[in-house]
């Protein structure tokens, strides 16, 4: 090629691009620009009850497409145009804004696409079309498949270091790092590198045998907290909150989760307390369309608090079996949103003084060693009484939950590893450890 052939700066610039054309994008981490709240707001205003409290409109037993996407985006204006935070609501009132319990909000899951209805726009975006056959694997196959890129980079690491090779204290110290490489953390992968060396020292010992043990030793190791949500029926309704950082799935679990009660023959009640994006409020909503669930919800900017306090009313009223309320992202290093949250807690407690019943923390496995960070600091905000863990599927580093057990001994109640309504399911240490280690069923 002459240089007259070579293509210039520019050139080189769009051929790139060119070849970047198709690959999946990586999305943007939500900015820290939410607004923080002041303390000693005036009483905040109530939403009234509404004259038909079960009335909506929507299909039971329509098939169950997920909504995903978490992305925390700030509203309109600015932070003045938002209620202060810091005060107990008392009722002062009627709030301007009016009770949504629509079962076919009018949004567009995906900005290329002008869905004609809801179904549309739900099937569009669980990539739903007429090259996607229908998956009908059971839970087994589900976590399996969704937990490969963490056992395979397992498998991979203990084939290589244990094959035609003599266990010796330079193969225990390369188990240990591909262990702490996957999350599992130190005190786990000291306790796992132990007893694959215990008897074995200077001898043969084959790469299903390891894999055998590290099963063995993260069962042992999450046995003590893989314990179901239990829904206390002399509770009424049995309120959970969930709380999390920005885009953890929040409002994507309490829509599966709606689905999961309806299914059992429960009465369910959505409060869109995320108030704070309008985009989760119509996301409820949608779910809440497609299981047939009321959603109380609030105009953009509304007190979440407030909110919270006349959602919990109107089940009260209702005689609603389980009423689940949605709360924003945040940081758990933003005080002013954690203050927002310690106070939620307190207003329901002014209505029910053992509300909220379970409070959920929604960690995404993706973001690995910060998930301990997320624990620690949202205990301090909110009773955390259980765990969810979402996103399994989309990181080779799953043993992050072996590590959050070892600190902190909460229940994990569910994990999610798909983006389906049946991805997400109660935690079971068993099927989980041999999943991780990459064996099958026993």
């Amino acid at each position: 090629m002459t240089s007259e052939d070579k293509p210039g700066w520019f050139g080189r610039l769009f051929g790139r691009k060119g070849k970047d054309e198709g690959k999946e994008e990586v999305p943007a981490t939500p900015a820290e620009g939410e607004p923080d709240f002041a303390t000693g707001a005036e009483d905040v205003e109530h939403i009234p009850l509404p004259e038909d409290e079960g009335a909506i409109d929507a299909t039971e037993g329509a098939d169950l497409l997920p909504v995903e996407g978490e992305d925390e985006k700030p509203p309109t204006g600015t932070a003045g145009d938002r209620p202060a935070h810091g005060a107990d609501p008392v009722d002062t009132g009627t709030m301007n804004r009016e009770p949504n319990v629509s079962p076919e909000p009018d949004v567009a899951l995906d900005p290329d696409i002008q869905p004609t209805d809801t179904a549309a726009a739900l099937a569009h975006d669980a990539g739903a079309g007429p090259d996607r056959e229908p998956e009908a694997k059971g839970w087994w196959s589900r976590l399996t498949s969704g937990m490969r890129r963490t056992s395979t980079a397992l498998s991979d690491r203990v084939t290589g270091l244990f094959t035609k090779r003599k266990l010796d204290a330079t193969t225990l110290e390369d188990l240990e790092d591909a262990l702490i490489q996957a999350d599992f953390g130190l005190e786990t992968a000291v306790k796992i590198s132990e007893a694959v060396g215990k008897g074995r020292y200077e001898k043969g010992i084959s790469p299903d045998e390891v894999r055998a043990i590290l099963a063995t030793e993260v069962e042992r190791a999450l046995e003590p907290v893989a314990k179901p949500l239990e829904i206390d029926t002399a509770k009424k309704p049995f309120v959970i909150l969930t709380v999390g950082v920005n885009g953890a799935g929040k409002t994507t679990t309490l829509g599966k989760l709606s689905s999961k009660y309806r299914a059992e023959g429960r009465s369910v009640m959505l409060a869109a307390g995320d108030t704070f994006r309008a985009a989760a409020i119509e996301q409820l909503n949608v779910w809440g369309a497609r299981t047939g669930t009321p959603v109380i919800s609030g105009a953009q900017g509304a007190d979440a608090a407030g909110l919270a306090f006349d959602a919990l009313k109107q089940a009260q009223a209702a005689g609603t079996d389980i009423l689940m309320i949605d709360t924003a992202g945040r940081l758990q290093n933003k005080t002013g949103l954690m203050a927002e949250l310690e106070k939620i807690v307190r207003v329901l407690r002014k209505q029910d003084p053992e509300a909220p019943h379970a409070t959920l923390l929604i960690l995404d496995a993706t973001v690995g060693q910060n998930a301990l960070s997320q624990v620690e600091l949202f205990s301090q905000a909110a009773p955390i009484t259980g765990l969810v863990m979402t996103k399994l599927d989309g990181t080779a580093r799953g043993g992050i939950l072996v590590a959050l057990a070892a600190k902190f001994g909460l229940p994990v109640h569910f994990i999610g590893v798909g983006e389906g309504v049946e991805d997400l399911e109660p935690f079971a240490a068993r099927d989980f450890a041999r999943a991780v280690a990459g064996l099958e069923r026993d």
